[in-house]
C-alpha cells in the first residue's frame, strides 16, 4: 500500500507542477508533467493487482488490458491516458515548439479526472 499511496502522491505534485508550468507558459513541459501524473496513477492502480512494468508501453498496455477492457475504468479514461503519452512524445522530443495552450489546458484537464478517478477506484477497492 505505501508504494500506492507514494505514486499517488507523485501524480498530485506532477499536477500542481503542471498547472505552474501552464501558467508560465512552457506548453510542452506542462502537457509532459500532466502525462507523467497519468502514467503514476495508472502505476498505482496495476500495483494494486501486484503488476508493475519497467517501459512507458508496458503500463499503458496493461492498464489497458486490466482497467479498461474489463470495464473497471472507463474507456474514456483510457483514450485520455493514450492522448497524453502522444502528446508528451511530442511536448519531449520534436526540436520546436509543438504544444498550445489550448491543447496544454485541455491535457491537465484530462489528467487532473483521470488522477481523480484513480484515486477513488483505489481508495474503494483497497
Amino acid at each position: 500500500m505505501k508504494d500506492i499511496e507514494s505514486l499517488l502522491a507523485r501524480s498530485r505534485k506532477y499536477l500542481q507542477s503542471s498547472e505552474l508550468l501552464l501558467k508560465a507558459g512552457d506548453y510542452e513541459s506542462s502537457v509532459s508533467r500532466a502525462y507523467y501524473s497519468m502514467f503514476f496513477a495508472a502505476e498505482a492502480a496495476l500495483l494494486l493487482k501486484g503488476l508493475s512494468f519497467s517501459s512507458h508501453k508496458g503500463v499503458l498496455t496493461a492498464f489497458g488490458k486490466h482497467f479498461i477492457k474489463t470495464g473497471l475504468i472507463p474507456k474514456e479514461l483510457g483514450r485520455e491516458l493514450n492522448r497524453a503519452y502522444q502528446k508528451r512524445q511530442l511536448s519531449d522530443y520534436e526540436f520546436s515548439f509543438v504544444i498550445t495552450r489550448k491543447e496544454a489546458e485541455e491535457i491537465l484537464r484530462s489528467a487532473q479526472k483521470f488522477v481523480q478517478e484513480i484515486s477513488k477506484f483505489l481508495s474503494e477497492n483497497s
